[in-house]
């Protein structure tokens, strides 16, 4: 493989991302039956839905254009964030100002377009759909299930590395040994670290490996900054693990022509939506912080537990 600092970088992989693709056009069979008419990016946790905490998350590293890759009966997501001139109006002669404001941030937030993904085949083929979007330039993926703490600075932190490096930049945390073979896990070698900000360079790219053959325990989560030479790799790219496109393997396939990849290793706050348990393990820690609920309801969540354990969880009814 080539020594990616001897590669003559294009210049507009140094200019910083300002858009994002985020692919949601999976059928969310897990949270099945809640999902067969309602996005599983649209369930609340609180009092906002998945995709919008995303978006705001993408908002505060600056970026104002994002693309929904959508799919099938999944239209509502692009509603949530057009405005509601009707239910403003009620609020408005209501004079209910705060929850006025609340409903008319959605469209205030980034430049919001859609396309459709016919079928889920792979993340790496919902990337394709935003070819024509995103133009030439490098832009992030923010997959519709996840989304980071509002005092992380992970995705500002990417897309400034990637703007100075180039190629592609991935975001990593550590995972047990037994799970590595859920996730694309990279071999790594030292880059650099600034304070709080460790980062590593990518030597090697395995999608969902054994636990023996895996490189690391470093697994790549939701959110990358990809130059746009991604589109071609993922052309000449196969079908891989599930028989689906794999992004990860159109970034291995870069990777082994020289385009250099670095990671950001994140250790701050991450909610996975994307399964019922940490999805409700999300409403509950957000729950807790909210300013006007959390005092209540961890006080109600305190009590709760401490029965169900004086108990043995044979409780039965619900709260009073």
């Amino acid at each position: 493989m080539a020594d990616p600092s001897s590669i003559e970088q294009p210049n507009h992989w140094r200019k910083r991302a300002v858009k994002a693709v985020i692919p949601a056009a999976g059928m969310a069979t897990r949270f099945l039956p809640a999902t067969k008419a309602v996005p599983k990016e649209l369930l609340p946790v609180v009092d906002r839905p998945v995709l919008q905490y995303i978006v705001e998350e993408a908002a505060r590293a600056g970026i104002d254009d994002i693309l929904l890759v959508t799919g099938r009966g999944k239209t509502s997501m692009v509603d949530h964030f057009d405005r509601r001139p009707d239910l403003e109006a009620h609020l408005t002669a209501k004079g209910d100002t705060e929850r006025l404001a609340a409903i008319q941030q959605p469209a205030e937030l980034a430049e919001i377009y859609a396309c459709r993904q016919p079928e889920p085949k792979g993340l790496g083929d919902a990337v394709t759909y935003a070819e024509s979007h995103v133009g030439g330039e490098s832009f992030a993926v923010l997959l519709g299930d996840e989304f980071m703490g509002e005092d992380d600075k992970l995705l500002p932190d990417m897309l400034d590395l990637q703007a100075r490096t180039g190629g592609i930049v991935l975001a990593f945390i550590e995972v047990p040994w037994d799970e590595v073979s859920r996730y694309g896990i990279a071999s790594v070698q030292p880059f650099e670290s600034a304070g709080e900000l460790e980062t590593v360079q990518v030597t090697q790219l395995v999608e969902k490996p054994k636990p023996d053959q895996s490189p690391s325990n470093l697994a790549v989560v939701g959110r990358y900054v990809l130059p746009n030479a991604i589109f071609d790799a993922i052309r000449r790219t196969g079908p891989g693990a599930g028989g689906e496109i794999q992004l990860t393997d159109a970034m291995a396939l870069l990777l082994s022509e020289g385009v250099p990849v670095h990671g950001v290793i994140f250790r701050g706050r991450r909610y996975d939506t994307g399964a019922p348990i940490g999805y409700l393990q999300a409403v509950v820690e957000l729950a807790c912080q909210r300013p006007g609920l959390g005092p209540a309801f961890r006080d109600w969540l305190t009590d709760f537990v401490k029965n169900e354990v004086v108990s043995g969880g044979d409780r039965k009814g619900g709260a009073n």
